[in-house]
């Protein structure tokens, strides 16, 4: 049975999810705070966690990087449910590492289906000792790491991963849609913007190096080094 951990103040929603899990054969656990949560976490390690936004103790985004940021919480899969509906406050908190994102209100069968399409996800995501070299740019999942000519660069989880991909399928034209899907898992209205905004800012990042960044005039990116055909 897997384990999910709901970190959620208000009540009545947090009853509601609790009941709808339990009757779905979830093993259930509620917080109404971000220490107890934390605490939780040194007795038990859910296979997913559903994180609300606005907390008493914490906000939902410190708590993502505070997980983000251990080895051994890292990989757990994060569900974000938030009354912030605005983009910006969506792309935020993907970009801090949550793997999902839904806005409240919501119904109890799409709560469902987003957590069964992220355990899916999270269980076929087994890829630590992935190394990639790409020209100057040397990426190594194990440590989590990306070098370009030796020296460390630091990026944000969402475009780590649009790296990872991109390198994992190197001189592959990969469009807009099929790095949306890979990077986020799940479309949502202005996707080739969020796309192309990160594929901005990790050039800017690369240095140099961007250069392997190939724009496809018409369907999307791929990543080669420049001389490569």
């Amino acid at each position: 049975m897997e384990l999910v951990y709901i970190v959620e103040d208000d009540l009545s929603i947090q009853e509601i999810e609790t009941i709808a899990l339990k009757n779905s054969n979830y093993d259930v656990e509620a917080f109404t705070c971000a220490a107890d949560f934390f605490a939780a976490l040194h007795e038990r390690v859910p296979q997913l966690v559903l994180l609300d936004i606005m907390l008493p103790d914490n906000d939902g985004y410190a708590i993502t990087r505070t997980l983000r940021s251990n080895p051994q919480t890292a990989h757990i899969p994060i569900i974000m449910l938030t009354a912030k509906t605005a983009e910006i406050d969506m792309i935020r908190g993907l970009d801090n590492g949550a793997d999902d994102y839904i806005c409240k209100p919501f119904s109890v069968m799409e709560l469902l289906s987003r957590m069964r399409a992220v355990l899916r996800r999270s269980q076929h995501d087994d890829h630590t000792h992935e190394q990639y070299t790409v020209g100057a740019i040397k990426l190594d999942h194990a440590r989590h790491s990306v070098d370009v000519e030796g020296k460390h660069v630091v990026l944000t989880l969402k475009e780590y991963d649009m790296l990872r991909y991109l390198m994992s399928h190197e001189s592959l034209v990969l469009t807009r849609e099929a790095l949306m899907q890979a990077v986020w898992g799940f479309d949502f209205e202005g996707e080739s913007r969020t796309v192309d905004m990160h594929i901005k800012t990790l050039r800017q990042k690369l240095g140099e190096a961007s250069c392997y960044i190939q724009t496809i005039r018409g369907v999307g990116y791929c990543l080669r080094k420049p001389d490569s055909r």
